[in-house]
C-alpha cells in the first residue's frame, strides 16, 4: 500500500500548476530587472535621478504580481484537491512528453518565458537610458515640470543634459537622487506639488562639480562690450539703450590681474556669507578672507546674532548665476527683445506698455491667458495691419515665460545676475554692510567698479562714446537711488 504524502510534499504539490509557474517567471524576471538596473545605474558613467522609480518601485510591483499569481495557483490547486471525490487519486501536475498537448504547452511556456526575460533585459536597459533623457525629465511629469522644461529649451544650456547638473557623484548623491525621483512621483500622483516648484537651493550641487566641469574657473575674461536695448512705456515706445563695458576680469593671479566681477570667485579670495531667507536674497553678514589669510567681517547694523548659530556658505558661481538653465524673462525684458528684433512693431502707439499689461494679468490657465491676450490686443489695435504679428508674438512670449497653472514666472524665481529687477549685487553691495568699527563697508554706489557706461540713450547719443564712462541717467524719471530694484519690478515700476 502506497504511503500517504507528507504535509510538506503535499503543500509543494499545490504549486505545480501553470498559474504558479507563470508567477514564478514574473518573480524571476523582476528580480533580474532589479539587480540589472541597480548594477547598471551604480556603475554607468551617467546616472539618472529617475531610475530609482524603475528599480525600487516598478520592479517590486512586478515582483508582487508574480507572488500573487504564484499564490493564486496554489489556492486553485488546493481547492481542487479539497473538492476531489473521496477515494479519488490526488491531482498531480505532470508533464508527459509522450503527449502532444503537453509538448505544445511546455514549448509554448518555455518560449514565452525566454521572450519575457529577453524583453525584461532589453526593456530595462532602454528604459534606463530613456530616464536620463531631457524629454523624460521635462515631459514625463508634463504639468509640474513644464515651466522648467520650456525655460530650459530657451536657455544657453539647452544642449546640456539635465542629469549632468542635477545628479551628483558619490554614494550620498546617488541615494538622494533615487529617493528624490520616487518622492517626485509620489507628489505628482497625490497632487502634493508645490506651486510654484521651489528651487532646491540647499540641495544644489557645488559649482565645482557642475559649472566648472565645462567652464574653466581660472580663465581671465577681461572686459566685455554689451549693449542692452530698452523701450520706454510711453506713446512712442521711446528707445533707450545702455552700452556697457562689463569688467568681468578673473580671480586667479596666474592668468591675469585679479579684479572685476569674477574677483568673487573662490580662487585668490574667499567670500562667505549668511542668508536669512530660503531664496538667499537677504544677506546680513559677509566674511572675506584674502590670499594672505587676513579676515574681515561685515554685517548690517541690525544683525546681532552669533554667526556660529547660522549656516555659513562659501560663495560660488551659483550665487550670482542662479538661473543658468531655467530663466524666466521678465515681461519688460521679453517685450524689449521682441521690439528690438522687429517681431513687435514699435510704430504701434503704447505697444510696450499694452503688451506688458496684457501679459501680467492674473489668469487661471494658459488657454484662458492666450484668449484674453488676443482679445485685449485686438481691442487696442483693431484694424492695424501689424495686429496678427503682434498677437502671435505676445502669445509666444507668454507661452515661454508664464505658467499660471504652476504659478511660475519671473516673480517666483529671483535672478541675481546684475541688479535691475532683483537685489543681485546689492544684496551685499548696498553700503550697509560694515566692519564692527564702522570704518569700512562693502563698496556700494561706485558703478564703475563692475561696469563702465560707454554710451546711453538713442540715435546720435550712442555715438558719444566715453572710455571713462558716463554717469547713468534716467530719461523719464529722476535717479535718486542706485538700488535699481527699489523701483524696477520687471513689469511696471513700483508706485
Amino acid at each position: 500500500m502506497a504511503s500517504e504524502p507528507s504535509p510538506s510534499n503535499q503543500r509543494r504539490r499545490y504549486y505545480r500548476n501553470w498559474l504558479s509557474l507563470t508567477g514564478f517567471v514574473l518573480i524571476a524576471s523582476s528580480l533580474f530587472a532589479f539587480f540589472f538596473l541597480f548594477m547598471l545605474d551604480l556603475f554607468a558613467p551617467g546616472q539618472s535621478p529617475y531610475i530609482g522609480i524603475l528599480t525600487y518601485l516598478v520592479a517590486p510591483i512586478f515582483f508582487l504580481l508574480g507572488v500573487v499569481l504564484w499564490l493564486w495557483g496554489w489556492l486553485v490547486q488546493r481547492r481542487q484537491a479539497t473538492h476531489a471525490l473521496a477515494g479519488a487519486p490526488p491531482t498531480r501536475f505532470t508533464i508527459d512528453l509522450s503527449r502532444q498537448r503537453d509538448r505544445r504547452l511546455l514549448v509554448g511556456f518555455a518560449i514565452g518565458a525566454a521572450l519575457f526575460l529577453l524583453i525584461t533585459a532589453v526593456g530595462s536597459y532602454e528604459t534606463y537610458h530613456a530616464t536620463k533623457s531631457v524629454q523624460f525629465c521635462g515631459q514625463a511629469c508634463h504639468g509640474p515640470m513644464k515651466p522648467e522644461y520650456v525655460a530650459y529649451l530657451n536657455s544657453p544650456h539647452a544642449r546640456v543634459s539635465c542629469v549632468d547638473c542635477h545628479v551628483g557623484s558619490g554614494a550620498s548623491a546617488y541615494v538622494a537622487s533615487k529617493v528624490n525621483g520616487i518622492n517626485q512621483l509620489y507628489c505628482t500622483i497625490t497632487g502634493k506639488i508645490e506651486r510654484p516648484i521651489k528651487t532646491p537651493v540647499k540641495n544644489l550641487r557645488p559649482a565645482q562639480e557642475t559649472c566648472e566641469q565645462c567652464h574653466w574657473p581660472l580663465r581671465n575674461v577681461g572686459n566685455l562690450d554689451r549693449t542692452y536695448a530698452h523701450f520706454l512705456a510711453d506713446e512712442t515706445n521711446t528707445p533707450f539703450a545702455v552700452r556697457l563695458s562689463l569688467k568681468v576680469g578673473g580671480g586667479d593671479p596666474n592668468h591675469g590681474p585679479v579684479g572685476g566681477i569674477h574677483w568673487h570667485m573662490n580662487l585668490a579670495n574667499k567670500v562667505e556669507y549668511i542668508a536669512t531667507d530660503d531664496k538667499r536674497q537677504s544677506i546680513p553678514w559677509v566674511r572675506f578672507t584674502d590670499s594672505n589669510g587676513a579676515v574681515t567681517e561685515y554685517r548690517v547694523a541690525d544683525f546681532k546674532d552669533d554667526p556660529a548659530r547660522h549656516s555659513i556658505r562659501t560663495m560660488d558661481c551659483m550665487d550670482c548665476h542662479n538661473r543658468p538653465a531655467h530663466h524666466f524673462l521678465a515681461p519688460n525684458d521679453a517685450v524689449d527683445r521682441a521690439i528690438e528684433a522687429g517681431r513687435i512693431d514699435r510704430a504701434l502707439p503704447w505697444v510696450k506698455s499694452n503688451v506688458v499689461a496684457a501679459l501680467v494679468q492674473p489668469y487661471l490657465d494658459e488657454e484662458q491667458a492666450l484668449q484674453k491676450i488676443e482679445e485685449t490686443l485686438q481691442a487696442k489695435y483693431s484694424g492695424a495691419p501689424q495686429l496678427a504679428g503682434l498677437v502671435t508674438e505676445a502669445k509666444a512670449i507668454f507661452a515661454r515665460n508664464f505658467f499660471p497653472e504652476m504659478k511660475a514666472d519671473w516673480r517666483a524665481y529671483p535672478d541675481n545676475i546684475g541688479h535691475k529687477d532683483w537685489g543681485g549685487c546689492f544684496r551685499c553691495h548696498d553700503g550697509l554692510h560694515k566692519t564692527s568699527d564702522g570704518k569700512r563697508s562693502i563698496a556700494a554706489s561706485d558703478c564703475n567698479s563692475c561696469h563702465t557706461i560707454l554710451a546711453q540713450g538713442s540715435g546720435a547719443q550712442l555715438e558719444n562714446l566715453s572710455a571713462k564712462g558716463h554717469t547713468f541717467f534716467h530719461i523719464d524719471a529722476p535717479n535718486e537711488d542706485f538700488s535699481c530694484n527699489n523701483c524696477h519690478t520687471g513689469a511696471f515700476p513700483k508706485e
